[in-house]
């Protein structure tokens, strides 16, 4: 078995990307095996989640455990951190242990890419982005690799991040905005741990696509529920974002129902489903699924440049 902590030498998100629209392709034609996701309740300092599938396109198997601890940045830990063991498919056997940590905001990251790829009517966008941390700036990288970017509207609660962000991002002209000027553009990313709505309807024009990557657990919302009502929602599975994606709150409140859903992420990527119009309000709903980890563990185990741990 080998270990591999992946401190540097990221793969770049072009091919971070095709992994990813690769697995989500096969995700879409029913060729992966994966259950949702369990959660293990911590108590008030977060939870963990385990996260097992196989995709036998890719002949890999395996498991990621992820913690969401949000109080740990006043802790000088990162909020999210997370391992992936991969297992020899014919034995059993585990095959590595990989450092998921970069590589779960990375993989995040390309799904809101890819969305973006097949529901935004424009291939030069102004983004939106609603949140200023480790995954909004994925978010941005993504899609940079995938759309052109011509400016960034930036907003979080803090003038100190949002300006701080505007920087790192200064050569997409990024600027420090108002969460209502931030909303208006072509797509919008949000990634808040918000369990009430920031994002109001109204802010929502035309043929906007959002991104909704931070409600990932059960009672999280960041956006009105009457964006959703009037969208045309996708999600990576239907299983997990009814139950802890940014549709679970209006579902459990009777504001949506499941069977609004307009497909899957998957489905958009093999053609099966799209955008109705132009000027149609598209949402991807994003919980993060195990076979995006897979894909993008094996960029990482295709480097054999980790080292060995004994097993058994």
């Amino acid at each position: 078995m080998r270990y591999y902590p992946v401190h540097s030498g990221y793969p770049p998100y072009t091919r971070v990307n095709q992994a990813i629209e690769a697995a989500f392709a096969e995700h879409g034609r029913g060729g992966v095996r994966m259950p949702s996701k369990v959660y293990v309740g911590l108590v008030e300092n977060g939870d963990f989640r385990t996260m097992p599938a196989y995709m036998p396109a890719l002949g890999i198997a395996g498991v990621k455990i992820v913690n969401v601890h949000p109080n740990n940045r006043a802790r000088g830990l990162p909020t999210v951190m997370a391992l992936t063991e991969i297992i020899d498919v014919t034995t059993g056997v585990p095959q590595a242990i990989v450092n998921a940590t970069e590589l779960t905001a990375m993989r995040t990251g390309a799904a809101g890419a890819i969305a973006a790829k097949y529901l935004s009517p424009r291939r030069t966008v102004t983004l939106g982005v609603v949140g200023a941390g480790r995954q909004a700036e994925a978010l941005v990288e993504a899609i940079a690799a995938t759309l052109t970017i011509d400016e960034i509207r930036v907003w979080s609660r803090t003038e100190k991040s949002r300006e701080a962000f505007a920087a790192r991002y200064a050569d997409y002209n990024a600027v420090s905005a108002s969460i209502e000027r931030a909303c208006d553009c072509d797509v919008l990313n949000t990634t808040t741990p918000s369990r009430k709505p920031l994002i109001m309807a109204d802010w929502i024009g035309e043929g906007t696509h959002i991104n909704a990557i931070g409600a990932d657990a059960p009672g999280k919302q960041e956006l009105d529920p009457r964006i959703l009502t009037g969208a045309e929602v996708f999600v990576d599975d239907p299983g997990q974002a009814a139950h802890s994606g940014e549709i679970n709150v209006p579902i459990e409140t009777g504001l949506y129902d499941a069977g609004m859903i307009a497909g899957t992420l998957g489905e958009v990527v093999i053609g099966k489903r799209g955008r109705s119009s132009p000027g149609a309000v598209t949402v991807f709903d994003s919980t993060g699924l195990a076979i995006q980890d897979l894909a993008i563990a094996a960029l990482i185990i295709e480097r054999d440049d980790g080292y060995d741990l004994p097993f058994p």
